[in-house]
């Protein structure tokens, strides 16, 4: 049985150390939560129970450095708008200007580049199948860290009330993301769940989906026009947004802003 305590349930997490290619990985238990928020907006309504498999994911969003290893390995010239601008250049900083088709096609690259490890691997937790890009409940169960119902990560407080959250708008958010992994995780062990870019997911997305979601694992629509994405962004005015906060855009869009973190499934034995 999962611990009730989400620092408790953190601690118990495996935590899947990096090799080359593969990122740091977060073993994400396996349970129900409430998704969505009542005081939200309408396409977060109405607040359903679901279940979510156990996956990984990414402990920080995927870097400058390594999406630089993947065009390296395809093509220069495949290098996304914004690469060599000052703001947006620093090796640790989060990749932008990706599109949805471009997200995934960098998890099929990792995929085929990942060490799987031997089978004592794959009872600690090791990846077992293809990379991907998180679905929106696998995205907002492991945003929440085990916080049922709270707004953030943290808890209710708005981010306004978070010790280092001026020092960041003025500085660090003043004309790109920072660096990944400078705040706080939550309690999980993830970096900038709910802020720094938003991150794209692998759902299409429709507002009103919420109202006829199956309670377990869901997926998104069968087909639409815009691409779930979850998390706050550097450009807008509160910079930090909630768990439950939905945004989308079309699959070919680039954004300044748009960036992704990649998961996959636990390997069975």
């Amino acid at each position: 049985m999962e611990p009730a305590d989400p620092i408790q349930r953190a601690q118990s997490l495996t935590l899947i150390a990096a090799d080359e290619y593969t990122p740091s990985l977060v073993r994400i238990p396996a349970g129900w939560f409430l998704m969505g928020c009542d005081a939200g907006q309408d396409n977060e309504k109405p607040v359903h129970r679901v279940w979510v498999d156990e996956f990984l994911l990414a402990s920080r969003q995927v870097t400058n450095a390594d999406y630089q290893r993947f065009i390296r390995g395809i093509a220069p010239s495949s290098a996304p708008p914004f690469w060599s601008e000052p703001a947006f250049s620093r090796p640790g900083q989060p990749i932008v200007g990706v599109s949805w088709y471009e997200a995934t096609r960098y998890c099929e690259w990792l995929s085929d580049h990942t060490d799987r490890g031997t089978d004592r691997d794959t009872e600690r937790g090791r990846p077992g199948s293809t990379f991907r890009l998180p679905t929106e409940a696998e995205w907002e169960r492991a945003a929440r860290g085990g916080r049922e119902g709270a707004l953030y990560p943290w808890g209710d407080a708005p981010p306004q009330s978070l010790p280092d959250y001026a020092e960041r708008c003025a500085d660090r958010w003043n004309t790109g993301p920072e660096p990944v992994g400078l705040a706080e995780a939550n309690a999980y062990g993830l970096y900038n769940m709910c802020d720094n870019v938003h991150e794209w997911c692998s759902d299409w997305y429709a507002p009103d989906y919420y109202a006829i979601s199956p309670e377990r694992n869901p997926r998104g629509p069968l087909t639409g026009e815009r691409r779930a994405s979850r998390g706050g962004s550097w450009r807008h005015h509160i910079k930090i947004s909630r768990c439950a906060a939905r945004s989308s855009i079309p699959p070919e869009f680039k954004y300044a802003d748009y960036g992704f973190r990649v998961a996959c499934d636990v390997a069975k034995v």
